[in-house]
């Protein structure tokens, strides 16, 4: 419910209601004043990119520079709404884009207000079919004299990053200086205001093996013998057997349903193609379709990501061979990601929706607290999922790859985190596991193995004392450089949604604690947060209670050396990755599969795996196993319940899945 993600929000000082209050300072106004219709007041604005680390203002921001912001505006009858889809909506009640318009948009009205008041300063606009975002196109000129602005260039140095792709590169970038301003009558149905700044802050969560891996050796793994790599080889074929998505098959492979795919890279041109006809060995009769919204991302790069986006066509369009996929690839921007989402709502042609980036909740609290984005910026993308929950899209995101510690991959904190938009109530968050194998290691100091006796939480403390011997360093020197696992935990941005309500482990935890944090610094105003671990290479299981959303859902194979083969230009041609990037794609495509199985479009998934959870044993396998054989890096498992931080509800039978949303449409 909104209140209560009010409540929530004001842990990390988000104040949702605060664009309807003008701030003290503004000219001509104060907290103390009474707003009239003309009353400059402050509107919620994404990134600043002039507040980021070691960032460098070098001038203001030619007036005659091509910009595109994005108003997100609020949703009408949001409670009701939200009531609705955490309750779950049955397929009859879907609504049309026209009929969510009518229900949740904004008035035309007030549309037609905003985007006069713009076009009076030379800015044109269009507007979305949703009556939610209201995409702005002018000059850096005209946008600093309609929202009292200055636009400065700004120098951001290399970044901290997410996994495989390591650290977001250096860039130059336009950012406003100041927070906007709209006349009251305007401000009062925004949301929040996106793309002031251009600055890309988004990586993947896709991973590699390690490093030290060697091929494997002896192995029967028939993709290792062809292809020359190591274990982590797997194609899509093995995720529809091993999570029994096959039987489907025989009666519908996806036709008549599209896919879509949010992603901030360019796909490589041909590579989803071969990938599909020459390494996986699947004929598809459906269409790829790329969607270019904001004008795209520019070109395919391994530096901007693309190996993901390669990744996330592949592996949704193998599992639905007769299904459209379509690629809404977006610029590597705050206002690129929510149209890219708001986009697929308001096209409504994508029965399922998936995306593999995201960033940790700290990194979001930081940036708010530091003046550097949105305190709105959380809102926007739950309005764009509850759009497609009401339509009957289902939508999917990863939960990141540095276990319970996603802040360390961007802030570079070592407090508990998970990550948004995975966070979200209204998607499916996607975590991971690891499969029973052998790991070959080779470094400097010699060889080791490192094996897995059967199906865990995925988590890299299995790999940090071989990897420690062979490169001759303490175990404490890997563990706290590759704290690599399932993203999980609880988030301190949303509340607890409804479905989650009385799931046994939803509100409680076991945990491992491996690495204690430790040296606590401020490193916003009013965040303190540790920035250093102690090591404990022993630790015994502990347990407490948590608030909050409950995070991933469910989970399938996702570590990197039990992990897939993408085909690539980004990726050098044939290699291996991982990671929980794989498993939203790959049920987004399930989810096709299914859809064209049954008829119908399923939706939401959570609140109907959530009723489940009470019969789980053929619906999900739970991993549940508390100690250091099964976590994520801290969450293990809750022996006798139904949920755990690691895996969510545990590994899905999709086949058996599939009947349960018959009977529950």
């Amino acid at each position: 419910m909104r209140n209560a993600r009010r409540t929530a929000g004001t842990l990390l000082g988000l104040g949702a209601a605060g664009l309807l209050v003008p701030l003290a300072g503004v000219t001509g106004a104060s907290a103390a004043t009474t707003t009239g219709p003309d009353t400059p007041t402050s509107v919620q604005a994404g990134i600043n990119a002039a507040q980021l680390p070691g960032a460098t203002v070098f001038g203001t921001t030619a007036a005659d520079t091509p910009v595109t912001v994005s108003f997100i505006l609020k949703e009408q009858n949001e409670q009701s709404l939200e009531a609705r889809v955490e309750a779950g909506i049955p397929s009859s009640d879907y609504l049309s884009v026209r009929q969510f318009a009518a229900d949740y948009g904004q008035p035309g009205s007030n549309i037609s207000a905003l985007r006069s008041y713009l076009a009076s300063f030379g800015i044109s606009t269009s507007v979305y079919a949703d009556d939610l975002d209201v995409v702005a196109n002018g000059t850096a000129g005209e946008f600093d004299q309609a929202l009292t602005i200055t636009e400065e260039n700004v120098n951001v140095p290399q970044q901290q990053g997410h996994s495989a792709f390591g650290p977001m590169r250096a860039q130059r970038v336009y950012s406003n200086a100041q927070a906007p301003l709209l006349p009251y009558r305007l401000a009062s149905f925004v949301t929040a205001i996106l793309g002031l700044s251009n600055y890309g802050p988004y990586v993947s969560n896709a991973a590699k093996p390690a490093t030290q891996s060697e091929p494997q050796q002896g192995s029967s793994n028939s993709c290792t013998a062809e292809f020359g790599l190591t274990n982590g080889c797997h194609l899509p074929s093995y995720f529809a057997n091993a999570y029994n998505l096959s039987p489907l098959y025989r009666h519908a492979n996806g036709s008549g349903q599209a896919v879509g795919i949010v992603t901030l890279a360019a796909v490589d041109p041909g590579s989803p193609q071969f990938f599909w006809s020459n390494i996986a060995d699947v004929h598809r009769s459906g269409a790829l379709i790329v969607d270019n919204v904001d004008g795209g991302p520019g070109a395919p790069s391994a530096d901007s990501g693309s190996v993901e986006t390669d990744i996330d066509i592949e592996q949704s369009g193998a599992l639905a061979p007769g299904a459209n996929v379509i690629d809404y690839q977006a610029p590597n921007t705050d206002y690129g990601f929510a149209d890219a989402f708001f986009t697929a709502a308001s096209q409504n042609i994508a029965s399922g929706v998936s995306a593999s980036w995201g960033e940790s909740e700290t990194i979001i609290d930081w940036a708010i607290r530091s003046g550097e984005e949105a305190a709105g910026y959380a809102q926007s993308f739950d309005e764009a999922f509850l759009e497609m929950a009401a339509q009957g899209q289902s939508a999917f995101t990863s939960s990141a790859d540095y276990g319970a510690y996603t802040a360390i991959a961007d802030l570079g904190t070592t407090n508990l985190a998970v990550d948004n938009p995975a966070d979200s109530p209204y998607v499916t968050a996607c975590g991971a596991t690891g499969l029973p194998g052998t790991t070959y290691l080779s470094g400097p100091d010699g060889t080791a193995t490192a094996t897995n006796t059967a199906t865990r939480i995925w988590g890299w403390d299995y790999l940090w004392e071989p990897i420690a011997e062979v490169n001759g360093v303490t175990e404490a020197t890997v563990a706290e450089s590759e704290p690599i696992g399932s993203g999980g935990g609880f988030s301190v941005l949303e509340p607890t949604p409804s479905y989650q309500d009385g799931v046994s482990g939803t509100n409680y935890f076991h945990a491992v604690e491996y690495l204690t944090p430790t040296d606590y610094e401020t490193v916003a105003p009013g965040l303190v947060e540790p920035t250093a671990w102690n090591f404990n290479a022993t630790p015994s299981v502990t347990s407490g209670s948590g608030t909050g959303r409950a995070v991933p859902d469910l989970a399938t194979d996702g570590d990197p050396q039990t992990g897939y083969l993408v085909y690539g230009a980004s990726a050098g041609g044939l290699s291996e990755y991982g990671g929980t990037s794989f498993v939203d794609p790959q049920l987004n495509g399930s989810t096709a599969v299914i859809d064209s199985y049954l008829g119908h479009r399923v939706g939401f998934w959570n609140p109907v795996i959530y009723s489940t959870a009470a019969n789980r044993d053929h619906v999900f396998t739970q991993l549940n196993t508390a100690g250091t054989s099964n976590d994520n890096i801290y969450y293990t498992g809750n022996p006798g319940a139904e949920y755990n931080e690691g895996v969510g509800l545990g590994q899905p039978n999709l086949a058996n899945l599939a009947a349960v949303f018959s009977s529950a449409s």
